[in-house]
């Protein structure tokens, strides 16, 4: 579980560079549609930043759930006693490839935003009725519905979610996942000018990609050399399972 936990806030975390450059003007062009009075005070722009990414997370948490549950049900089909280990090898591999995505080296993994693109479709219209934000609520019912922005980061983190092996943790996994992102975006909708140029620096991207990379074969590392998995810890605490 802990693993998992680390690895769901790394994804968040490394893939600064991609946020920033997808969804920092998202962010931006919420900021600047506020009412001066709001947008000139970055105090009072704060909770609405907040709350745009607020309603994102909660978003995120719901799919994880609904992955994680289909998972599990996987998980129990396959094998009760090795399915989640399987689930465990092929997450790693969901999170080499989101590494090797964000440091530019497997673009491909871009393809699957088309999966969402037909909910995106219904939501967005939602989402435009929103606009312009003007109250708190509407900003977190915004960002509720901007989570369901196709992205294939997001969508390799829902993948990785699968072996999450129940609805509460996969809900917390992509909860931790949407807050690796959040200093990264927070930042954007207050400084978006400042720091836009960091989603431009190839190098930034190499360094993070490599890094989730790295997370991604700290699993399989911890399973061959003897360290405790969270299929060991499921049957230390269900000896009967």
């Amino acid at each position: 579980m802990e693993y998992s936990l680390l690895a769901a806030f790394g994804i968040g975390l490394f893939s600064s560079a991609h946020c920033i450059g997808m969804c920092g003007g998202i962010v931006g062009a919420l900021s600047f549609g506020l009412p001066s009075q709001i947008r000139n005070n970055r105090w009072r722009l704060l909770p609405y930043i907040l709350l745009y990414n607020l309603g994102r997370i909660i978003s995120y948490a719901l799919a994880g759930a609904l992955l994680a549950g289909v998972g599990s049900e996987l998980l129990h089909s396959v094998s009760p006693q090795y399915g989640h280990l399987v689930l465990q090898w092929f997450a790693a591999l969901v999170m080499i490839a989101i590494g090797l995505y964000l440091a530019g080296w497997f673009p491909r993994l871009a393809v699957i935003e088309s999966i969402g693109r037909p909910l995106w479709r219904r939501l967005e219209p939602i989402g435009q009725r929103l606009l312009p934000v003007r109250t708190p609520l509407q900003a977190l019912l915004f960002g509720m519905v901007w989570g369901w922005l196709p992205c294939g980061l997001v969508y390799g983190a829902l993948i990785f979610s699968l072996s999450a092996g129940s609805v509460v943790e996969g809900a917390l996994f992509m909860a931790l996942f949407g807050l690796g992102t959040l200093p990264a975006v927070a930042t954007a909708g207050i400084l978006t000018s400042r720091i836009a140029h960091v989603a431009r620096m190839p190098m930034a991207r190499r360094i993070a990609g490599i890094s989730i990379i790295a997370l991604g074969l700290l699993g399989p590392a911890m399973s061959m050399t003897g360290g405790e998995t969270d299929h060991e810890q499921h049957l230390h605490h269900n000896p009967n399972s």
